[in-house]
C-alpha cells in the first residue's frame, strides 16, 4: 500500500499499482487531444467519466507541452483550468493534480480544490514552485525534462538515459528540500529520442529506489513511430504496452488518455500476475 497525504485531511492510497491518472488537457493545441476537452462543461463531464472509468486522479492543465511549443501566460492558464477544477471539485472528491509549471498556477489551482502538483519542468521554470510545494504539503510529482519545450528536444544527449535521467532526478529532489511527498517522472517524450523512450520505459524499474515513479507515455510520438499511428486514439492499444512496462518495472501511476481501456487492461493483467505468484 502507498499512501499520500492530500488537502483537507484526505488521503490517497493504491493499493494495487499501478493507479490510473487520466489526462485532462484544457487546451486548444495539445499534441493528442488538443481541444477536445478545451470547452470548460466538456471537460466536467470528460473528468467525471473518467473517474467512473477507473481513473484515481485527475490530471488538470491548461498549456500545451509539447516539442516546440510557446509559453502561455500565467493569468490566461488559471482561466483555463480553476473553473474546470472547481466544477469537479462541486461534484466529485477525486483527487486532482494541477499539470503546470508556473507557481501562480498551481496555487490558484490548490486554491480552487486542487490536491496534487504535476512539474514537467521538475519545479526548475519557476524557483517560486518549491516554496509554494513545500508550505502547501502536497505531493509533487517532478518530471525530467531539459531546457524549455520548445528546444528540448535540442537536449536530448545521454552517456546512459537511464543513469543520467535518475542523477539529474535526484538533483531535482534535492533542490526540493522541505517537499515531503514526492514523487518522479522519467520524462517520456521530453528531451528524449525514440531510442531513449524505449530505453526508460525497458528499464522503468531502476528507478523507482529513487521514489514513486510515474510513467507519462500515452499516445506518444514513439508509438506512432513504432506503429504508424497518428496521434490521438489510434495510439490507445500501442499505449497499452507502455502500461505493461510500467506494471512490470513496479510504477505507483500511469499517466493516459484512455482510461477504460487501461483500467481493463490492467485488472486483467493484474489477475495474470496474481496467479504467477
Amino acid at each position: 500500500m502507498t499512501s499520500f497525504a492530500l488537502p483537507r485531511g484526505r488521503s490517497l492510497e493504491i493499493s494495487k499499482p499501478p493507479a490510473i491518472m487520466g489526462i485532462l488537457n484544457i487546451t486548444p493545441d495539445s499534441f493528442s487531444d488538443g481541444g477536445v476537452h478545451f470547452d470548460h462543461a466538456k471537460a466536467v463531464h470528460a473528468a467525471m467519466q473518467m473517474e467512473e472509468d477507473g481513473a484515481v486522479v485527475l490530471d488538470v492543465g491548461g498549456e500545451s507541452t509539447r516539442p516546440g511549443s510557446a509559453a502561455l501566460a500565467a493569468a490566461d492558464e488559471i482561466a483555463r483550468v480553476v473553473p474546470v477544477i472547481e466544477q469537479i471539485r462541486m461534484r466529485s472528491d477525486v483527487p486532482i493534480s494541477i499539470d503546470t509549471r508556473k507557481a501562480a498556477v498551481a496555487e490558484a489551482a490548490l486554491a480552487a480544490g486542487a490536491d496534487m502538483i504535476n512539474d514537467v519542468s521538475g519545479m526548475c521554470h519557476d524557483p517560486a514552485m518549491r516554496a509554494l510545494a513545500r508550505d502547501a504539503g502536497v505531493p509533487v510529482i517532478l518530471m525530467h525534462m531539459r531546457g524549455e519545450p520548445a528546444t528540448m528536444q535540442e537536449l536530448a544527449r545521454y552517456d546512459d538515459v537511464v543513469a543520467d535521467v535518475a542523477r539529474e532526478l535526484r538533483e531535482r529532489m534535492a533542490e526540493a528540500e522541505g517537499v515531503e511527498q514526492i514523487l518522479i517522472d522519467p520524462g517520456i517524450g521530453f528531451a528524449k529520442t525514440f531510442e531513449h523512450n524505449l530505453e526508460l520505459l525497458a528499464r522503468c524499474g531502476e528507478l523507482t529506489s529513487i521514489a514513486p515513479v510515474v510513467i507519462g507515455a500515452s499516445r506518444k510520438a514513439f508509438i506512432g513511430h513504432l506503429t504508424g499511428r497518428s496521434a490521438g486514439p489510434d495510439r490507445a492499444v500501442g499505449s497499452l504496452a507502455a502500461v505493461a512496462a510500467a506494471h512490470r518495472g513496479g510504477a505507483t501511476m500511469v499517466r493516459v488518455h484512455d482510461v477504460r481501456q487501461t483500467a481493463d487492461f490492467l485488472r486483467v493483467l493484474q489477475a495474470i500476475e496474481e496467479r504467477r505468484a
